[in-house]
């Protein structure tokens, strides 16, 4: 009796909604279109670019074979774990010491970027130059900067710091002032009223209203270079990448992947600081309402 009562149902319901069945249907195909496109794109990458079989079944083999060395750790306690946790130290250093500066530089330099700050002609035309800053900074990937200033101030940590400093600049330089400009302008307007500065006003209703973002963003991006900061040391940066390009050329993957996990705890326990930085300073602790004794 149900199945007897669905199909008059379904029947009626496309008569009455014929519109709106016509729609599912071009979103079908639409979506069907999209899909095709992409098999078709990756079929004819792989053709073009000559990845056979063959060859995709040896990489495979490879891979199996680099895992079996990475879990088979030879001579494990004489390793010199003194050299390499020395050279975590240092990469932690370069992560802190460049992401640091870069979140400070970034703050100063986003409310001239924030176009609901600058307004205006003139103060359009910085907020608009500022973002092409930011864009060219950030376009810039890390690995390069850091070649750039290896060969400014030589080989070590001075240029991996500069090279972080760089691309956080236009990164968290950006974000920043998007965040400025999501901020609710009532709170503004309102201290605009009782005759407020404009610093004050950007301090206590922009700022306070935007910190949340700001803390998160830059916490997260301490993980990230963290993980990034390794890159860095294959073009002479310093810090942990230098043991990685030296025992991979050196085909040690067993010590390749000891590092890699050491640095998987590093990221977990960072990421359990920020969020405990984060449960303290945006979620906070209730504060009871005053009673009148």
């Amino acid at each position: 009796m149900t199945s007897w009562q669905t199909v008059p149902n379904v029947t009626l319901s496309r008569k009455l909604h014929s519109d709106l069945f016509k729609a599912q249907g071009r979103y079908l195909r639409r979506l069907g279109l999209i899909a095709l496109a992409a098999a078709l794109y990756y079929l004819w990458f792989f053709m073009q670019f000559g990845i056979s079989l063959d060859q995709a079944l040896s990489g495979v083999q490879q891979i199996g074979h680099y895992l079996l060395r990475m879990f088979v750790w030879h001579d494990f306690l004489n390793w010199p774990f003194g050299y390499y946790f020395s050279q975590i130290g240092i990469t932690l250093a370069i992560v802190f010491a460049g992401t640091l500066t870069a979140t400070m530089l970034a703050l100063l330099l986003s409310f001239l970027a924030a176009r609901n700050i600058m307004r205006g002609g003139l103060l359009g035309t910085v907020a608009f130059c500022m973002r092409r800053l930011f864009d060219i900074l950030r376009g810039i990937d890390m690995a390069i900067w850091g070649l750039i200033f290896v060969r400014a101030v030589g080989l070590g940590p001075l240029a991996g710091v500069l090279a972080i400093i760089m691309q956080d600049t236009g990164l968290l330089g950006r974000l920043y002032a998007e965040s400025h400009e999501a901020v609710d302008r009532s709170p503004g307007r309102g201290m605009t009223a009782v005759g407020a500065s404009g610093l004050q006003k950007h301090r206590f209703s922009t700022f306070t209203q935007s910190f949340p973002t700001f803390l998160a963003l830059s916490l997260y991006q301490i993980e990230s270079n963290t993980r990034s900061a390794a890159v860095l040391g294959f073009v002479g940066a310093g810090g942990i990448g230098l043991i990685y390009a030296e025992n991979m050329r050196l085909w040690n993957w067993d010590v390749v992947m000891f590092i890699t996990v050491i640095l998987v705890v590093v990221v977990m326990l960072m990421d359990m600081a920020s969020a405990w930085l984060r449960r303290r300073y945006i979620i906070g602790k209730s504060v009871p309402l005053f009673k009148p004794e």
